[in-house]
Formats: C-alpha cells, sequence, structure tokens
C-alpha cells in the first residue's frame, strides 16, 4: 500500500535562509484529511506486519514475560505500608496499604483501572498528610502531562469533595495539620492562547472542603511567565520553600517563607547559577544537593542567618562520582552515587562522616528508595538488566538488608550476562555500553543486536529490567545501551558536551557504539537495529539521515524531529537550553538546521526499514514531529525498505499506557525488528 501526501507551499525564513516546510498541514490533529491520512498510514503499517508470520507467537512471548507480579518501594504513612502493585497483565497498578508487609490482605486505595473505560487513567502524584489520614492525589488521562488532583480520605475510603484542575508538573505540600495544601498550577487553558498555556505558573492555598475558586493565591511572578514553582515544607513546616524551575535546564532558584514570623518570599538561591535540590533542615540550617562549583554534585549546609556562598560548608564534598540522589533518613545522609553508571549506595553522618555502604549486587540501579528522618528503617528498590525490580528493608541498627514481597523467580540469570565496554567516540572520548545477552555468545558477526541510546537533558541510562528485552535476548539477540554525552551519568561536564553546538558529539557516539559492534564482531550493519525514544527519537532520526548505510533496522519513537518549530508546540519551550532556538537565534540556526531530522532527508537515498511510533494525544512531544518526519521520508526515500508510521489511538507520550497497548505496540516493534533483521524465532 502506497500512502499518497501532498504537499503545499509553505516557506520560513530563517535569518536569511528559506527553508520550505510542505507538510505543516499534518500539524493540525483535527483537520479531518490529516485524520484519515493516519488512518491510511496506520492501515499501511498494519498491512505490513501482517506478512509476518510468527506475528501472534511474538505477542504471545511478550504476553507470558510481562505477567509477572510488579509491586514500588513501600512507604510508610501513619500506621500503614502503602505501595503499588500490578498483578502481571492489569492495566494500571493498583494502589495498596497494609499494616504488614507479611501480610495478603492487601486494602485497595485507588484502583485507576475503573476511574475509566478505556484504562488510560493513571495516578500521578500522591502526598499524605503528616498524620496519614488524608491523600491527595493526581490523576492523568489518556497519557497527558495535565492531571486533576482529588483528595481521599483514608478513614472512610471515600474522595472529599475537593478537586484542584489545571495541573501539570505540579507539586503537592501539606501543612502540619492536614487542613489545607499548597499547590502550583497554570491558568485554564481555555482562558489563554494554545501558547501559552505552559507559562505564568503560580503558587495557591486550597483549603480542605473548599472550591478551586477559593484558593489563595500565594506566589506569582509576571516578569518571568516562564518560571514554574514547586512548593515544598522545611523538615518542621516553618517554612515554605519554592523549587523555581525554567524547562529542563539542570538549574533551580529556591525561595523561602517564614510561616511564624510572616513576610514575604526571600530569595536565598536567585541568580539561576546551578542546581538546588532541597534535602531537609535542622532549624535554621538547610541541605541542598548542588551542582554549583561542583559538576559531580555536592551536599550543602547553609545557614539561613548567614546564606552567602562564603558560609556554605561542603557536608559531602564533591567525588569523583557523580552524587545522584540524597535523602535524610534515620538522622542520617543516604547517598546514591553514579559510579559508570550503575548506583553505589552509601551513608554518611549529617556531618559528612562516611557510615558504610550498603551492598548491592553489582551492575544495579536504584528503582526507589523510601523513609523518613526520624525512622530506623528504610525501602530500596533496585533492578538489572536480567532481573525484576528487587525490594528490600534495611535496618539501620542491624544493618541488615531484608527481601519484602514474594520475590520472583520467573528470569533464570544464570544463562545471561550483562558486561560493560569503554569504546571510542570520533573525537577519542571513551563511552560506556552495556552489552546483555546469553553467555557464550559467539563472536561470528552474524548475532541480531539492538542498539539502545539516549543522549540527552542530564538523563542517565542505567540497568532496567524490560520484559521486552528478555524476549530479544532469550531468542539469541544482544541488547546494547550506550552512555552517550549529553546524559548524566559523568555530571554536569558530560551533559553539557551533548547540548546546543556540541549536539553532534551525541549523535556520533551513537554512531561510534553501532562500528565498535560491527568491528568486534558482536554484528553486521544487516542485523543492527537502533532504538530511541523522546529525545532517544531524534537521536534515531538524525542517524538514520546522517548515517543511512550504517543500519540494518531503525525503531524511532516518539520523535523530536522539526528542530526548527519544535518550541512552538506544548512544553517545547522548556527544551531549548538542551536544544537552542533556531527561530530566535541566528548562531543557533546555524548548528541545528545540520543536524535537524526532518530537513536533512535526501531524495533517492535508500534509508533503513524504520519504524516511526507516535501517539494521537502526545502532548510532550506533539505527533506532527512523527507525522511530518514520516511523510518526508517516505517520499525521499529509494528502494524497496518499508518506512512506517504507527499512531497509537487515545495515548500519550507513554505515561499511563495500558499494558494492554504497550504489549500491542511492543508486538508490532519486536515483530518489525525480527521480519527485518531475518531473525529466527523459537
Amino acid at each position: 500500500m502506497v500512502v499518497f501526501t501532498k504537499k503545499e507551499v509553505v516557506v520560513d525564513n530563517f535569518h536569511g535562509t528559506e527553508i520550505a516546510d510542505p507538510y505543516r498541514w499534518l500539524e493540525d490533529p483535527k483537520n479531518p484529511e490529516v485524520q484519515e491520512w493516519v488512518d491510511l498510514q496506520n492501515e499501511k503499517t498494519q498491512a505490513f506486519l501482517s506478512l509476518y508470520p510468527h506475528r501472534d507467537k511474538v505477542k504471545a512471548k511478550l504476553t507470558e514475560t510481562w505477567n509477572f507480579p510488579k509491586y514500588t518501594v513501600p512507604r510508610k504513612e501513619g500506621d500503614y505500608y502503602y505501595f503499588h502493585k500490578n498483578d502481571g497483565l492489569q492495566n494500571q497498578a493498583v494502589f495498596y496499604r497494609v499494616k504488614d508487609l507479611n501480610s495478603d490482605q492487601l486494602e485497595v486505595i485507588l484502583d485507576p483501572n475503573t476511574m475509566n473505560e478505556e484504562g488510560t487513567a493513571a495516578i500521578t502524584n500522591l502526598s499524605f498528610t503528616k498524620d496519614g489520614k488524608r491523600l491527595a492525589y493526581g490523576i492523568s488521562l489518556n497519557g497527558s502531562d495535565w492531571q486533576e488532583i482529588k483528595v481521599r480520605n483514608l478513614e472512610t475510603g471515600k474522595d472529599e469533595s475537593d478537586l484542584i484542575q489545571f495541573c501539570k508538573f505540579s507539586n503537592i505540600a501539606w501543612n502540619e495539620e492536614g487542613t489545607g495544601f499548597y499547590y502550583n498550577r497554570f491558568p485554564d487553558p481555555s482562558t489563554v492562547p494554545a501558547d501559552e498555556q505552559s507559562f505564568n505558573n503560580k503558587v495557591y492555598w486550597h483549603e480542605l472542603g473548599t472550591t478551586q475558586d477559593e484558593d489563595v493565591l500565594i506566589y506569582e511572578d509576571p516578569a518571568n511567565k516562564e518560571f514554574s514553582f514547586n512548593p515544598i515544607f522545611s523538615d518542621d513546616y516553618r517554612y515554605l520553600l519554592l523549587n523555581v524551575w525554567k524547562g529542563t535546564e539542570n538549574k533551580s532558584r529556591i525561595y523561602y517563607k517564614d510561616l511564624q514570623n510572616g513576610g514575604d518570599f526571600v530569595h536565598l538561591f536567585g541568580k539561576g547559577d546551578g542546581e538546588y535540590s532541597f534535602i531537609g533542615n535542622e532549624g535554621r540550617t538547610f541541605y541542598f544537593i548542588t551542582n554549583v562549583d561542583a559538576p559531580k554534585e555536592k551536599i550543602i549546609a547553609v545557614d539561613l542567618d548567614n546564606p552567602t556562598k562564603e558560609n556554605w560548608v561542603d557536608v559531602i564534598p564533591e567525588s569523583e562520582d557523580v552524587l545522584s540522589f540524597g535523602k535524610i533518613i534515620n538522622q542520617q545522609f543516604v547517598v546514591s552515587y553514579l559510579h559508570n553508571a550503575h548506583d553505589e549506595l552509601k551513608i554518611y553522618s549529617l556531618d559528612g562522616k562516611h557510615v558504610k555502604d550498603i551492598s548491592l549486587p553489582g551492575f544495579n540501579s536504584l528503582t526507589g528508595l523510601n523513609g523518613k528522618k526520624e525512622d530506623e528503617t528504610m525501602f530500596i528498590g533496585y533492578t538489572s538488566y536480567l532481573a525484576p525490580n528487587s525490594i528490600g528493608s534495611y535496618d539501620f541498627n542491624s544493618g541488615e538488608l531484608v527481601q519484602v514481597f514474594q520475590q520472583n523467580n520467573k528470569f533464570d540469570t544464570e544463562g545471561f550476562e550483562t558486561t560493560q565496554v569503554f569504546y571510542p567516540s570520533k573525537d577519542g572520548t571513551k563511552i560506556p555500553m552495556y552489552l546483555t545477552h546469553k553467555k557464550g555468545l559467539e563472536l561470528n558477526g552474524e548475532n541480531p543486536v539492538l542498539l539502545y541510546g539516549y543522549g540527552g537533558f542530564n538523563v542517565s541510562l542505567t540497568p532496567a529490567f524490560s520484559p521486552a528485552v528478555r524476549v530479544w535476548i532469550e531468542e539469541g539477540g544482544v541488547y546494547a545501551v550506550a552512555n552517550l554525552r549529553g546524559g548524566g551519568e559523568f555530571g554536569e561536564d558530560w551533559y553539557k558536551a551533548g547540548t546546543l553546538e556540541r549536539k553532534q558529539n551525541v549523535f556520533d557516539d551513537f554512531a561510534a557504539a553501532a562500528e565498535w559492534l560491527i568491528e568486534q564482531k558482536y554484528t553486521k550493519t544487516s542485523k543492527l537495529a537502533i532504538m530511541g525514544g523522546s529525545n532517544g527519537g531524534l537521536l534515531v532520526a538524525t542517524s538514520i539521515t546522517q548515517r543511512p548505510d550504517l543500519f540494518g533496522a531503525a525503531i524511532c519513537q516518539v520523535p523530536v524531529t522539526d528542530m526548527l518549530r519544535y518550541h512552538k508546540f506544548t512544553v517545547g519551550r522548556y527544551w531549548v537550553t538542551d536544544y537552542g532556538n533556531a527561530e530566535k537565534n541566528a548562531k543557533d540556526f546555524e548548528f541545528m538546521i545540520k543536524y535537524s531530522p526532518l530537513h536533512n532527508v535526501k531524495e533517492g537515498v535508500e534509508y533503513p526499514p524504520t519504524l516511526i511510533t507516535t501517539a494521537d494525544t502526545d502532548d510532550r512531544v506533539v505527533p506532527a514531529h512523527a507525522k511530518k518526519f514520516a511523510a518526508t521520508l517516505q517520499a525521499g526515500h529509494e528502494g524497496e525498505n518499508p518506512i512506517l508510521l504507527r499512531v497509537e489511538k487515545n495515548a500519550g507520550h507513554g505515561l499511563g499506557k495500558p499494558t494492554a497497548k504497550i504489549i500491542e505496540e511492543l508486538t508490532d516493534v519486536y515483530s518489525f525488528l525480527i521480519k527485518t533483521l531475518g531473525v529466527e524465532i523459537n
């Protein structure tokens, strides 16, 4: 099936350079012609996949592998332990509580599976009162970043009348008495233009039992409409802090207000010169994780009476590894470090003395760490490429880590292995890469390899279990994850090396990973597939336009592809500090146009088999990126390789996607990979 995509004459002038945008009409999702085009693209994709005779077998394997109990790390609130659990194939995990973690008598608190017929309701925010009697929770539908906040009375098991709307990336901070909470939200989207809906964030006070119209405005900053303000209480509830952020840049500001003495908010850190993450206080001594003068992060103590930089105390100084997480539990700092892209856990006293390391299996990632300042026990979750989430209860007095919940032994770890290698990029920089596969892999250049990457926004790719990857390696595939520049694996310098005019480093790192895998006889071009989503979708799209000869297949998920217009849609303006703004700055245009995937597709080139995926209600990376790229690639491509677009209905960027939809999409993705790479499935 051939889908004809009409072209229109649309030309923009970027600093004296005219750029055509013939598929701009695809940006309007409400246009019936666009909807018809999407339906035809989906039909074309399903027609191709229907030719693969083992698609049902792939789906059956994915379903079976997915079907095991999944728990989140529990938290103690009042007399109960709270956690999410998915029995195996439920569309959404259910939020439970129990007084004894060894009991199987679980009480359902929130079941998102019952909140809408499509199974696309997701719990996005949880905040308990100090006494544990009430819970404020956020609900998102169809994968949207927008959420509503409701209040559940945990004594009656019913919702109160409270309803908070227009929230996105919001925080909830209950007062000590539990009579109300501070929260931040945007204006009612119906009252502002579409391109203004993610501006003018404000902080409000909501009194329990009142309507949102009665909420009291606490803080706004009309002069800085791009700022957002997350309210946080200090440990003693005396101070209301605002974590002030602007987009995805690794910087923040901290304002605070003394609720006991009144007065205005004090700009404790108001310059935007680095990241400041509040982790607790002792009276007027506040503790923060910061990257100011510490690219790999440190913990500082700040005296509110002497807050200037020369009076800061480095409690836990910067070290060789990145300090990625810190929390005060049992009156001690519990700190996670990234060592070569995997987590190591350490305990320090509040005066910065190293107490001990907590031993975790090698090549693991923390999935959660819960405990309060006075608790003698904390809960730790960790995972690897070979084993799903394990959860342990750590006793600070005995130093013992005891497994909680029934641990799943469904997956053999003895027959598989994860190794880490360091390969040279184009400029000689050593890049780490994880390789997971069956033991005894023969390096004969014939192994199917799936290479995954991200490379942006200070995001670190650390080991994580995936049922789909498990199926891949069981079928003899190799799963490779490259820790590209632009991520946070080695701190601020590593991150900055993959941003703005240095973004090409990310694509060079990824191409070098592919070349290394071929040189070392793990695979060959026709057996090498690449995959990435969101910013990783940009990575894949750029990679196939820059090196179409290098890859045997590409999975390009919810991608950013139009680097000249991305900032005009939903929260795209948040990403300017990573990408630049080609419309506003001529220098940014010069380097962005060189790699923007949409603008670097060439006619008459044979591109690798490519499956582009998106979702019709994605309000993070709008589906126009995927649609326009698919149309451009299909028009320019030469040869028989399939260039396909898959548009999920009633779904977003990934948040809250029902298990049934996830398995269906992965069935299409892995059927496409297996078919195009010529993999034999058992």
